[in-house]
């Protein structure tokens, strides 16, 4: 009996040593964030080239923490403003940071 008290007492311990690796820090993403983050990026990605303004821009999306970054290179103030609004609008993105350069 005191041996499987132990055996559960040292399960539950490497149980919290495996959840606390999986957890978020303010500079590192959980798993589930990661994946949330890859979502939000291939969906912002998606909109914006299917969009007929996209042909000949070069526009990087980079997710963390469901903040979207923008950079790279369009052709219009118009083109620019399009971008962020596509990226303001995918579901999940709290926020838009804006290094776009219209060239």
């Amino acid at each position: 009996m005191k041996n499987r008290s132990i055996a559960h007492l040292i399960a539950g311990v490497l149980f919290v040593i495996v959840l606390a690796g999986c957890a978020g820090t303010q500079k590192q993403e959980s798993t589930g964030e990661y994946v949330d983050d890859a979502v939000i990026t291939t969906k912002v990605k998606s909109v914006i080239l299917h969009e007929k303004f996209a042909n000949g821009i070069a526009v990087n999306v980079e997710t963390f923490k469901g903040v979207v970054q923008l950079s790279g290179f369009v052709k219009s103030q118009a083109d620019h403003d399009k971008a962020v609004a596509l990226a303001r609008s995918v579901k999940g993105v709290t926020q838009v940071k804006d290094d776009l350069i219209v060239k």
